[in-house]
């Protein structure tokens, strides 16, 4: 496992956390009883350049933010330094933040 400065995991988290923000606006426009209608969320990924779509329930997406420190990317952008693997589809990952990544996520989770 490769070590990562405690700016460098504030600043993915942060990053992370404001795509999470926006999904959660994606997520909000959903009309009632859509629950099961697939919608399309921002890979919650720390790459500064990604802007990959991910197609997934609402409901789904609620699931993976039950959790405040776990977050839906596309497959390959996990990043094993600062986050687990908790769940995987062919479509996306559900990743888990540790450390100072997850205590970054939770500081920068408009939930809590």
């Amino acid at each position: 496992m490769l070590a990562m400065d405690h700016a460098e995991a504030q600043r993915l988290g942060a990053h992370e956390s404001l795509l999470r923000s926006v999904n959660e606006a994606i997520e909000r426009g959903q009309w009632p009883g859509e629950e099961s209608t697939p919608a399309a969320y921002r890979c919650e990924c720390a790459r500064a350049n990604c802007n990959r779509m991910i197609e997934l329930r609402p409901r789904d997406y609620e699931r993976v933010r039950a959790v405040g420190i776990r977050f839906v990317v596309i497959p390959g952008h996990e990043q094993p330094e600062v986050e687990r693997v908790i769940e995987m589809t062919p479509e996306y990952v559900v990743v888990e933040k540790r450390g100072e990544a997850a205590d970054a996520a939770r500081e920068h989770d408009p939930r809590e």
